[in-house]
């Protein structure tokens, strides 16, 4: 009886998983085609070629970052500082790298390793200071948005740093910052492969040890929507023309580091030790805590990968812009939690997927560029982002209210 209740709890687990995703999927494509009608008249419309490769480098630095929070929110914790800390070693790696007098001229990949440790050394720090002192992480990281802001300005006089070496811009997707065609056609191909692997694997081994599977036209379907997604990518990647050589540019290198992060950070919080450690931490301290997980340790290495992805999207940053302004990141932190809730992060801890919080942040960067292309004041764009965000909050709380 014990292991049919749980292999029940598990098949409601993940219909609810499918549901929550789908529901998403739907929002965007409901989203995509408003946007699409809006600025149909216009020269760059929503769905253009070059307007969707514009908003897949948009979204990377969001993307990189909301995997992290996803992971720092199930651990029932919170970090508003990654857009300053974004700030801050984007602004240290561009000083290192200019050339003197205004930086030290070091190669920019020791300049790109430098800022990683800041990163993860202040994630850490951080981690350290509610883990094992006890400080809340609201206090904590409040004020490393304030001092990792404030330290971005002093150690660059208030400066805008640059330009920076070219071999570090092509994290930030310009014109060499992309893969071309023919490669982008071996990603997306062997991407493609593992991802139908993964489909039909899951299934085989699910039947092999005599559990419940989805129906067989579910899987096809799921396979050949898969197919079209990845089709439609690599399509509209390659149908950008570089405006030198003419031909496509490909899959940018920031989007490549995006999904890098992404899938490794899906597999972390999946298929490892580390992430059941977070995801029981965040269902209940107390229970994890007397079953022996290391409550305190795992909650300082949360903090101290979101500190290296911070640093990691300072550097795509820095790269996109080619020059550091000291307000690089501003308020990024709010756009990352966004990203995360509308994806269907619980921020009562214990819940979140890495896949619905890509989901989020494409959503949110999607309607923030097609206020733009529609010519929507700042304020007002403003204004409805807010309240998409509280309306996500009010169907996330009451979507997981349903399911317990």
């Amino acid at each position: 009886m014990e292991a049919m209740r749980s292999l029940e709890k598990g098949s409601r687990r993940e219909i609810g998983f499918y549901s929550q995703n789908l529901f998403l999927l739907l929002v965007l494509g409901l989203l995509w085609g408003v946007f699409h009608l809006l600025t149909l008249g216009q020269p760059g419309k929503f769905l253009s070629p070059q307007n969707l490769w514009n908003l897949s480098v948009q979204t990377a630095v969001v993307a990189i970052l909301v995997g992290g929070m996803v992971l720092v929110i199930v651990a029932r914790q919170i970090d508003l500082s990654v857009g300053s800390l974004l700030g801050f070693t984007g602004m240290a790696m561009a000083l290192l790298q200019a050339v003197p007098p205004i930086g030290e001229g070091w190669p920019w990949p020791l300049a790109l390793l430098v800022g990683l440790a800041l990163g993860a050394g202040a994630g850490l720090l951080q981690g350290y200071l509610i883990a094992y002192l006890g400080a809340p992480s609201f206090i904590v990281t409040m004020a490393g948005l304030l001092v990792f802001r404030n330290a971005a300005y002093l150690i660059a006089q208030g400066r805008t740093i640059g330009p920076l070496q070219d071999g570090f811009l092509v994290l930030g997707g310009g014109l060499q910052g992309s893969i071309g065609p023919f490669w982008s056609w071996v990603v997306t191909l062997l991407a493609l492969g593992y991802t139908l692997g993964v489909v039909w694997r899951g299934r085989w081994l699910r039947q092999k040890h005599g559990l419940s599977v989805r129906p067989l036209w579910m899987d096809g379907i799921l396979s050949l929507f898969l197919i079209g997604v990845f089709g439609g990518f690599l399509w509209v990647m390659n149908s950008f023309p570089h405006p030198t050589t003419g031909q496509g540019r490909g899959i940018p290198v920031p989007v490549l580091v995006a999904l890098v992060v992404l899938v490794f950070l899906h597999w972390l919080s999946q298929r490892t030790r580390f992430g059941r450690y977070v995801y029981a931490i965040g269902g209940n301290p107390e229970a994890a805590l007397l079953a022996g997980i290391p409550v305190r340790r795992v909650q300082v290495l949360v903090f101290g990968l979101m500190g290296l992805l911070a640093a990691l999207a300072g550097a795509v940053q820095a790269a996109r812009l080619a020059f550091v302004p000291t307000g690089m990141g501003t308020l990024l932190e709010l756009y990352v939690i966004a990203a995360a809730v509308v994806g269907g992060t619980s921020l009562a801890g214990g819940s979140g997927t890495i896949l619905g919080a890509a989901l989020g942040a494409l959503i949110m960067s999607s309607l923030q560029n097609g206020l733009v292309l529609m010519g929507v004041p700042t304020e007002w764009q403003n204004l409805i982002l807010g309240v998409v965000l509280v309306a996500a909050a009010v169907w996330n709380a009451r979507f997981h209210r349903r399911r317990s």
